[in-house]
């Protein structure tokens, strides 16, 4: 008798579905959210309601995600063609990683086109994956993975 129904699929499944929904209900309308993954196409959702995007290199961005802990890790997604990623980070963020390097905070209103969090749509995916619990990269954190010295600027750099 099988204990596991559906076995590992089922549980990525679950996982993948409690991070669309999160995602989904940061939009002003889940429902279109919900529609363009079905039609297998990105999904417009605009920053300011649950959190503000973060954008940075992808060359730069990598090296970034391997320096945070695994627990530390939230919403991070990648476009390798235009060489981008997107790091999901709280409201009040900006002031924390204005100083960071290589990182440039959107204000709220900027569109960020979403896959769903199982399957990456036109070369856009998920380098960690929304979850469903909320959690957002800490701008701590994500400033300090960014370089020696919490990745701020030396005085001696111009701003990016």
């Amino acid at each position: 008798m099988n204990k596991n129904p559906g076995g590992v699929a089922a549980t990525f499944a679950g996982t993948y579905e409690a991070g669309d929904a999160w995602l989904a209900t940061c939009s002003a309308h889940p429902v279109l959210v919900r529609a363009a993954w079905e039609d297998e196409l990105l999904a417009p959702i605009a920053s300011g309601i649950g959190w503000l995007v973060a954008e940075t290199q992808l060359v730069f961005g990598m090296p970034a995600l391997a320096r945070i802990r695994e627990a530390d890790r939230s919403p991070v997604l990648a476009d390798p063609e235009s060489d981008t990623a997107w790091w999901l980070v709280p409201l009040d963020a900006a002031e924390d990683l204005d100083d960071a390097r290589h990182v440039k905070v959107h204000a709220p209103g900027w569109l960020l086109r979403c896959p769903p969090t199982g399957w990456q749509v036109d070369g856009r995916f998920w380098l960690a994956r929304p979850d469903g619990s909320g959690r957002l990269t800490d701008p701590t954190v994500l400033a300090a993975a960014f370089g020696p010295g919490g990745g701020a600027r030396l005085s001696s750099e111009a701003p990016a």
